[in-house]
């Protein structure tokens, strides 16, 4: 299996030393992490897309660059990408820009959004998102495959005869398509035999199987071999410890202080406590047997070859020693156990070049 860190980048006082970091801060602490993520073996990291507080993250492409800069070998992903409300013309140019600036690392994960703040921010409704996002995503393909691109639809003014620039650094920038709440996205993806990315992160298992399974099941609709399905799967929070006990007791402070948030909040998950998440949900708090037995649960539900973790909202000394731990403890195990072919070649590029890491 392999395995991504990733931020949201949402920024609130230390549940338990009370401490606040500012702006600047927060972009250096998740650079940092980045740079460690890497040197302790990951084998992406991912940022997140917000638009409003308590989120830093409105520009991934931006901190995806300045991450590119400071690491050499780790895949840069978006988690997710907001294309439901974005111009795909500025999408296209932004992450080709960041494509080779990174290398040919950078891999998409397209999605709606879960935070309905950033519809009327950018001037569609919530009952439009679904048919915005594959209006977008369509266009974004052929922006990136084709060139004199002449186009009309309803999100966007109409194309004559647009190229865009500079053009991807790799032949084709992979893309996932985040899945948490609606077949649609599955639907979407299934079409184009592209991966998916469950979110999995606040709510049971069979919530997000079922959209696993209606993913291969169109995928065989659409002519696809739903045995070569590639899926990846978030995991909700990480906090390792000696013993269960002692993970749920460190953790506490914190379930509290993000249960609290007005974006917990809409997602609505069913758990009524710390205990019942962690027994119930995918939240991968324990001691590292005891996660490892969760994943390896839920990797035979989903076929999943790859896991996003978060160590968002921790102190900087608690991310690092979670991190240390999980990749001393439980990476090793998940890359024995489960097989998984992701990321074992090289990106493919247009150019004649060799790939360069800057």
């Amino acid at each position: 299996m392999k395995v991504a860190l990733f931020s949201l980048m949402m920024n609130i006082p230390n549940a338990v030393t009370g401490e606040s970091l500012t702006a600047q801060q927060k972009f250096r602490n998740v650079i940092r992490q980045a740079v460690l993520a890497e040197k302790l073996g990951f084998d992406a990291y991912g940022v997140g897309e917000r638009h409003g507080a308590p989120f830093l993250s409105s520009s991934p492409p931006v901190v995806l660059t300045a991450i590119a800069a400071q690491t050499s070998r780790i895949r840069l992903l978006t988690t997710v990408t907001v294309l439901s409300v974005l111009d795909p013309v500025r999408v296209a140019e932004d992450y080709a820009t960041l494509d080779h600036l990174a290398g040919g690392r950078l891999e998409m994960i397209i999605g709606k959004g879960n935070d309905p703040r950033h519809y009327p921010l950018f001037g569609i409704t919530e009952e439009q998102q679904w048919e915005s996002m594959a209006e977008r995503y369509r266009l974004l393909k052929r922006l990136w495959t084709e060139e004199n691109v002449t186009w009309e639809g309803r999100y966007r003014p109409p194309l004559d005869q647009v190229t865009t620039y500079p053009r991807p650094y790799q032949k084709s920038i992979p893309v996932w398509h985040g899945s948490a709440s609606s077949t649609l996205s599955t639907e979407l993806a299934a079409q184009f035999g592209e991966p998916i990315f469950s979110s999995n992160s606040f709510h049971p298992q069979a919530k997000y199987k079922a959209l696993i399974d209606h993913y291969r099941e169109r995928l065989a609709y659409y002519g696809h071999d739903p045995a070569r399905a590639v899926v990846g799967a978030g995991s909700g929070s990480l906090y390792l410890g000696k013993t269960t006990e002692e993970a749920i007791r460190r953790y506490r402070p914190y379930y509290t202080a993000f249960s609290a948030t007005e974006s917990s909040k809409h997602n609505q998950s069913p758990f009524v406590s710390l205990e019942d998440m962690v027994d119930n949900g995918p939240a991968l708090i324990g001691s590292p047997e005891k996660v490892i037995e969760k994943i390896l649960n839920y990797h035979e539900a989903f076929g999943h070859q790859v896991l996003s973790i978060s160590v968002d909202g921790l102190t900087e000394s608690e991310q690092e020693e979670q991190l240390q731990h999980f990749a001393e403890e439980v990476l090793p195990v998940l890359k024995r156990e489960i097989p998984s072919t992701v990321w074992e070649q090289p990106p493919v590029c247009d150019e004649a070049e060799t790939v360069v890491q800057f």
